[in-house]
This record gives C-alpha cells, structure tokens and sequence, in this order.
C-alpha cells in the first residue's frame, strides 16, 4: 500500500471544513471556527511546500511548521468541543487524526535532525 501524506494531510483539511459546517454559528464560535480551518488546513499547505523546499533545512522549516499547525489544530478542536459538546464524537475523531499527524511530523523531525549530526 502506498503511503502518501500530502493526500493523507488534504483529506484532513477537507474533514475540518466539513466538521466546520457543522458547527452552530453564534457570537463565540465564529472566531473559533475561523482559527480551526486556518490552522486545519495550512497543514497539508505547509506539507506540499516541503516537498518543493529548495533545501534540507527548508524543508526541516516547513516541517516544523506543519508540526505546529497541527498542534494548534488539537488545541481549536479542544476549544470547540467546549463550545458545542454535541459534536463530540466527529471531535474525537479529528483529535485522533491530528494526533496521528503530530507524531508524524515529530518522526520526521527527528529524524531529520539525527541525520544531520
């Protein structure tokens, strides 16, 4: 089976669109939802610029930022199931992915990092 994390990372974008849909618009999810598809889909962004970075430490950089939109993603997704406990369980399933996604980047960058010394 081929693995292919730029494909793995725009099914995600497109699951935090989909899931954002679903959230009932009021005066305190607005700007939350704005921050989760920011941050939720500027992860598979951010990995198609890797794979056309122009060095090992662009790449090792867009890595990192990936690592770290991800992890901001955990943290709206958290937020907003504050916000409407009815979407919980599509939640739990995003957080899993984006942990998931997380220790990747993590792999990578260590990886990285151990090759170069």
């Amino acid at each position: 089976m081929e693995y292919n994390l730029e494909e793995r990372t725009a099914k995600f974008a497109e699951s935090i669109i989909e899931l954002s849909t679903n959230i009932k618009r009021n005066v305190v999810t607005l700007p939350l939802i704005s921050q989760l598809v920011r941050a939720g889909t500027s992860v598979g962004a951010n990995y198609c610029e890797a794979n056309g970075a122009s060095s090992r430490k662009d790449f090792r950089n867009k890595i990192s930022i990936c690592k770290k939109e991800i992890q901001e993603t955990c943290y709206w997704l958290r937020i907003i199931s504050k916000s409407d406990p009815s979407l919980a369980p599509s939640i739990v399933q995003h957080a899993d992915e984006a942990h998931q996604l997380t220790l990747i980047f993590t792999r990578i960058l260590a990886t990285l990092d151990k090759n170069t010394n």
